[in-house]
């Protein structure tokens, strides 16, 4: 069984300040000491989590990306965080839309992306992002890993396991590790904490929560209270109130033992999620 060495960094974000977000990031990136394999970011890492995307956002060309190629390359990494993108829609219109996208950097300078599906109304997201319409599910050495962007998880259906078909294999899922990127007020951090546990619990996999840490532009305040979930719903790993690199090594064998010996996904309801 393998073994998966995870990294995640909770830090301050400079208020839209892409220069200084990634300059601040590179060093963080370049100092880590031990060998990883995946390094997380939070939420909009570039800039915070700002409703002006007319003025920050860039195009998958654009000069975030290209750092991340880097920084991934450099240190032979998997690196993900979410970022202020303008991209062409796929529809007929081919209009201009802007996304709070996901990237997930490999180190051979391909990559993914998964657009944010649920937008934070609370906050007038809708009004300036267009929302995703399909999951991404990326691999690292045999680990399927779920990608969700903060408000996504308050949504269990949009990551809910669908049961395993009849004759998989005993411990068999869609995904191993859920991971969510986030910026997430700590005036609601019960929810972020209870949800990160309860998508563990349900979805028998491995959660990995990236939140900021600060005050960003609109006088608010971030905890950070990023965790490191079993299947189990134990919490491996939790920092709040400051800046902090954790690095975990996640085994394969513990999460099919509790799949094996709780085998709950296969007593799980088939649904279909419509666009």
């Amino acid at each position: 069984m393998s073994s998966l060495k995870i990294t995640t960094i909770q830090t301050d974000i400079r208020w839209e300040d892409k220069v200084a977000n990634l300059a601040m990031l590179e060093q963080k990136i370049m100092s880590l000491p031990d060998k990883t394999e995946i390094v997380v970011l939070p939420e909009m890492f570039s800039t915070g989590f700002s409703m002006r995307p007319e003025v920050l956002a860039e195009t998958m060309e654009g000069p975030t990306l290209e750092w991340m190629k880097k920084m991934a390359a450099e240190k032979n990494i998997v690196l993900t965080g979410s970022l202020i993108i303008e991209d062409i829609a796929s529809d007929a219109a081919k209009q201009k839309n802007h996304y709070n996208r996901l990237i997930w950097m490999l180190p051979t300078g391909q990559f993914g992306w998964y657009d944010k599906r649920h937008l934070f109304a609370y906050a007038r997201e809708h009004e300036h992002y267009t929302s995703g319409l399909r999951r991404l599910i990326a691999s690292v050495k045999g680990w399927k890993i779920s990608l969700l962007i903060c408000y996504d998880l308050r949504f269990p259906v949009w990551s809910r396991q669908s049961p395993p078909l009849l004759g998989a294999a005993a411990g068999s899922a869609e995904y191993d590790i859920l991971i969510c990127v986030a910026n997430w007020p700590e005036r609601r951090s019960h929810a972020w904490k209870t949800l990160l546990q309860a998508r563990a619990i349900e979805n028998q996999c491995y959660v990995v929560g990236v939140n900021r840490v600060g005050t960003d532009g609109n006088d608010i305040y971030y905890g950070g209270h990023s965790m490191i979930v079993d299947p189990l719903g134990e919490v491996l790993y939790t920092k709040s109130d400051v800046e902090d690199i954790a690095t975990l090594i996640l085994e394969k064998q513990k999460l099919q033992e509790v799949r094996t010996k709780l085998p709950f996904l296969s007593d799980g309801d088939r649904f279909v999620i419509e666009p």
